[in-house]
């Protein structure tokens, strides 16, 4: 324990001190520094394989870009029905990091002729494909909506991915981020933060290839809107497609796909209807326009 004498008026004339516990000076605190496993090796650049044939287990893989609230998993758990594709849970793949804690490590890293970015896309590859292989099936269909937001590394991962384009009505979109949480997301902020999903998903549209098509028409003629993604990625249309609740598909659990209970009846549900243009706030015009939703 720490102690200091001070003077003290009322016992001085006795004996002019009394012990008193000290008083510490608080010394600044410094930010606190990252843990060496998550600083990224210096001079990281994303780029694609060095080596595709060798770099990448996983060929031709398909990624389903759409906002949050689209209607994702239902087209998710349709596409797994097929006996060809595999559409897991939203795997979150992207958010899969890797750290290199030592100086020897990274050392070792750099002189291999990897950036961070390429270990990171090793990783990313072997995961999806130990998940596609376990499944048993040829195709895989990734549909992590936030993906939307890293199409740019996604297609230099792996240059001959595919895409899924799914749209929604905006104001739907919103309605619904709303709806599942509508104490805790006001319907303002649900625009916001829709509205960046639907910003990059429009992005990756205007800048890769790949079919698009829309929750609307799916949900009004499955079969047809079935039929053309089939066709897309090359495999005989299955009627069993529709049947959906006939099959195991993972959890329906919220934070990895949709959780309510539209999506547990196992069949197609008829959507909600649209809004009227004089519903659509301001901020959703341009994209509704782009959308052809208005």
């Amino acid at each position: 324990m720490n102690w200091k004498y001070r003077a003290n008026a009322t016992l001085e004339g006795l004996t002019g001190y009394t012990l008193s516990r000290a008083t510490r000076v608080p010394r600044p605190v410094p930010p606190p520094k990252p843990h060496p496993a998550l600083v990224r090796l210096p001079d990281d650049e994303v780029r694609g394989p060095a080596d595709p044939v060798h770099d990448r287990l996983l060929r031709a893989p398909v990624f389903l870009f759409s906002s949050v609230r689209s209607g994702s998993t239902l087209l998710r758990v349709l596409l797994n029905s097929h006996s060809l594709i595999h559409s897991p849970i939203e795997t979150h793949f992207r958010r899969v990091t890797t750290g290199f804690p030592t100086d020897p490590v990274r050392q070792a890293v750099a002189a291999l002729g990897h950036t961070h970015s390429d270990v990171e896309h090793l990783i990313w590859d072997r995961l999806l494909h130990r998940e596609l292989a376990r499944s048993g099936k040829q195709i895989m269909v990734e549909k992590t909506p936030s993906n939307v937001f890293a199409w740019r590394r996604i297609a230099t991962c792996w240059p001959d991915a595919r895409f899924l384009f799914l749209l929604r009505h905006p104001m739907s979109i919103a309605q619904s981020w709303h709806e599942a949480d509508p104490d805790n997301r006001p319907m303002d902020e649900a625009v916001s933060r829709t509205l960046n999903y639907m910003v990059y998903l429009q992005e990756a549209r205007e800048h890769l290839p790949g079919l698009t098509v829309t929750y609307e028409d799916l949900v009004a003629e499955p079969g047809p809107v079935l039929r053309k993604v089939c066709d897309f990625l090359e495999v005989a249309w299955e009627p069993a497609m529709l049947e959906y609740g006939s099959r195991d598909h993972g959890g329906f659990v919220k934070g990895i796909g949709d959780w309510r209970d539209k999506i547990r009846t196992g069949s197609v549900v008829e959507g909600r209807p649209l809004p009227a243009p004089d519903e659509v706030p301001e901020k959703l015009w341009e994209i509704c326009r782009r959308w052809r939703y208005l």
